[in-house]
């Protein structure tokens, strides 16, 4: 559905997004993440034909984004992080113009606004004026605005920004569902929605792709995935020192809890379960030992360590 290669967009010089590539599926939801100024927006831009790129290639559904921008333009639903809405219109007349503008008239006009009411649940203030809306129910409305001609591809730029829990786990479900029909790129910064709605994540960080794979496989990567959690009661510059010494063990972090006991969290060396060599030096030392786990290592944890290393 999206093919990108050697795309690089420059302004007045600084260069927002070098040499990038990557690719996303039919069927995909992607997330498309990176730290503020990564280039996120710059690349959404582009591919949605807002933007021109400073060289380099990118097709959508087949067709290239510079040469062949209706073609893709018919193809593709965007919902930028600032949506812009005329507030003095109302909900359903706002549909039905943004419809006939991207060329759905007559009665198809009237079906596709009926459905992306129903779609983003917007029957209840369909007569109300937009600028009397809540953050949420403009939200709606811009998602629906993206869907009005049934695109083959949304690109949505933080679409939960400015949305209360309930509002978030709504629009969530929504994406799910979308998926089931479009092909999806998703930019967030709610880590664990992208954990819970898309099947791949690409990292964006200095306008390059720094990872692209599953969560799931991104955090089995990722250097620091050796975590251990456990708590001891000992000597706070023993406990420190015998747990530094242990092989594999590359840091040990402390934190004081009652009666002398210490949390200690242990950074390890990916590949191996240090766990048992953990039991088998509290014992040996007769230290009184109540919780060993391993760290479990989400997405907000990978794109720490991959946005602030640069790799993994």
């Amino acid at each position: 559905m999206i093919k990108v290669e050697g795309l690089t967009k420059t302004y007045s010089g600084v260069t927002a997004i070098r040499d990038l590539e990557f690719s996303v599926a039919k069927g995909e939801i992607v997330g498309f993440l990176g730290p503020n100024g990564a280039g996120k927006s710059t690349t959404m831009r582009i591919l949605s034909c807002f933007l021109p790129a400073t060289s380099g290639h990118a097709t959508v559904a087949g067709f290239d984004v510079a040469s062949q921008s209706r073609e893709v333009r018919s193809r593709v639903g965007y919902m930028p992080e600032n949506v812009a809405l005329y507030t003095e219109m109302r909900v359903q007349e706002y549909l039905e113009y943004r419809a006939a503008l991207k060329g759905v008239r007559g009665r198809r006009n009237r079906q596709r606004v009926n459905a992306v009411k129903e779609l983003c649940s917007l029957r209840d203030v369909e007569q109300k004026l937009i600028g009397a809306l809540s953050k949420g129910y403009r939200q709606r409305v811009g998602l629906a605005d993206a869907l009005l001609h049934d695109p083959d591809l949304l690109i949505l730029d933080e679409p939960t920004i400015g949305l209360d829990p309930n509002q978030i786990r709504q629009v969530r479900q929504l994406i799910r569902d979308l998926g089931k029909r479009h092909t999806i790129l998703l930019s967030t910064h709610i880590l664990t929605e992208v954990e819970m709605t898309c099947s791949r994540v690409l990292i964006l960080d200095r306008g390059r792709i720094a990872a692209s794979d599953t969560p799931a496989n991104l955090a089995g990567r990722v250097r620091t995935a050796g975590g251990i959690c456990a708590e001891i009661r000992a000597d706070a510059a023993v406990l420190e020192r015998e747990l530094s010494a242990l092989p594999g063990v590359r840091k040990v972090e402390l934190n004081p809890l009652e009666d002398g006991w210490h949390g200690c969290m242990l950074r390890t060396d990916a590949g191996r379960d240090r766990r048992e060599q953990v039991a088998a030096l509290a014992a040996a030392k007769g230290w009184p030992l109540r919780e060993l786990c391993r760290e479990q290592v989400n997405l907000e944890r990978v794109f720490a360590e991959i946005t602030q290393s640069g790799e993994i």
